[in-house]
């Protein structure tokens, strides 16, 4: 029946008309780079959504600083995004859940004078697993890498940013954070606090024109395990439907951010059943994923 119900609730509020993207002008202010241009620190830019965030990015010639652990997607994802929009890409191999790495991200830009005037904080951890399935060490290193980095590396980055306005800082939660999920415990909760972490963040920036927006996508399919999970969670058919591509979900983010819209829910279905759960009593969707859970 709780399939049922969401089926019907997806299928009522469908009928959006489609979106449609108008190309963002640069920035009119000249930079002191090859292109003119500033750059963009893409925190997790090398794969998923934050490569996705990094292409939107360098089609509008921003230079890029792409921070990641694994040196190997960094170089791969520096060499096609320079090739196809001719912009300078900076790679960074850091582990963002690391206490230090958000001073030393923030130091390398300043060393070396790099314009930065717009910041995404994409890295994060899922996963089929979540609280009473995993060890305590890997829950610490969940609540770092999606919380703590996202709140360090904006801190850091703030004095840049203060140099390079109009600035533009993009945060990203997820959908799970607007309603508690008990399979996704954590991972919800983290994402929550991202989310208001950003909403704060807009009023203590406005004055400075630094604007804050907050990416809370629905189900991205960047790889094979977040679509099981979402099946898991909403059911094969309403996730699929819901489901948005990576490529989309970061044009609709760059380009969102960029015009400052607060929340970003990328997709017509998403958006709507975003609306729909944070008007729901929190206790009343709680029972509602744990039923579809339950089912599946």
């Amino acid at each position: 029946m709780t399939k049922i119900f969401l089926f019907l609730l997806c299928t009522f509020f469908a009928f959006q008309p489609p979106t449609t993207f108008a190309k963002t002008p640069p920035p009119m202010k000249k930079y002191a780079t090859k292109n003119g241009m500033p750059y963009a620190l893409v925190a997790g830019g090398s794969k998923g959504i934050g490569y996705a965030v990094a292409n939107a990015l360098g089609k509008r010639h921003y230079n890029l600083i792409l921070i990641a652990r694994g040196m190997d997607s960094l170089t791969k994802a520096k060499q096609v995004i320079e090739e196809l929009y001719n912009v300078e890409v900076k790679i960074l191999s850091k582990d963002l859940s690391l206490e230090n790495s958000a001073e030393e991200i923030a130091a390398y830009c300043m060393e070396n004078k790099l314009p930065v005037s717009f910041l995404a904080n994409v890295a994060g951890l899922g996963g089929a697993d979540d609280y009473l399935t995993l060890p305590l060490e890997k829950l610490r290193y969940m609540v770092n890498l999606n919380v703590e980095s996202a709140m360090a590396l904006t801190l850091t980055m703030l004095p840049n940013l203060e140099m390079n306005t109009p600035a533009h800082i993009v945060n990203v939660a997820s959908m799970a954070g607007m309603a508690p999920i008990p399979t996704k415990n954590m991972y919800s909760a983290t994402k929550s606090a991202v989310m208001y972490f950003s909403y704060n963040l807009r009023y203590q920036l406005k004055e400075k024109n630094i604007s804050v927006s907050c990416l809370c996508p629905g189900p991205v399919y960047t790889k094979e395990s977040i679509r099981e999970t979402t099946h898991k969670n909403l059911g094969k058919n309403i996730g699929d439907w819901m489901a948005v591509p990576p490529p989309k979900v970061g044009e609709v983010t760059v380009c969102k951010t960029l015009k400052g819209r607060m929340i970003i829910v990328p997709g017509g279905l998403a958006k709507t059943f975003s609306i729909f759960l944070r008007m729901l009593p929190k206790r009343w969707s709680a029972s509602m994923y744990n039923a579809v859970a339950s089912e599946n």
